[in-house]
């Protein structure tokens, strides 16, 4: 095979160490899990694990908006409108629109179902990542990650106000 003339074939001297790097580590866990849940979610129940997400936020939070939910998983509000639309056309949850808000949304008592039939599928998830921890070994993890997503929002802000900054200038 013969190589275009501006094509590098050589590993780079300055490289990310991909087996000690811990956002792709994390990264790969998370995909796998969720790679995981969504198989499983799509056969069982013939949705997804966005599908899922929101079905769980309403659970926890009736009444919730889309972008609430959004905020709540961390996911882009058209990814949780689209959910919203087949979650709304199976009849898992309604929209209540004379809030004087957004559409507040609910689970129905068939939505409700779903979340107690897909639930076990999620805990499985979680069950995987503590098998080999002691309990302060989760309190520890979980302490951890809920400050590192702090950050991680901090961090979001601050380039947030810098895109603004950007545009005015």
């Amino acid at each position: 095979m013969e190589l275009p003339p501006d094509a590098v074939s050589d590993p780079m001297p300055t490289v990310i160490d991909s087996d000690n790097f811990t956002p792709r580590l994390i990264s790969l866990l998370s995909n796998t899990l969720v790679w995981r849940e969504s198989r499983a979610l799509r056969t069982r129940f013939g949705l997804g694990t966005n599908d899922w997400r929101v079905i769980s936020a309403l659970a926890i939070r009736p009444g919730a908006t889309a972008s609430e939910i959004s905020e709540f998983v961390a996911m882009n509000k058209a990814i949780i409108s689209k959910s919203v639309g087949v979650l709304t056309d199976r009849r898992l949850i309604v929209q209540v629109e004379d809030t004087g808000r957004s559409r507040q949304l609910f689970l129905t008592t068939a939505g409700a179902q779903m979340h107690d039939a897909m639930l076990p599928i999620s805990l499985r998830g979680q069950e995987i990542i503590l098998a080999d921890l002691s309990e302060d070994d989760v309190a520890q993890l979980n302490h951890l990650l809920r400050r590192l997503l702090g950050h991680v929002r901090d961090l979001q802000a601050e380039e947030a106000l810098e895109e603004r900054t950007a545009r005015r200038d």
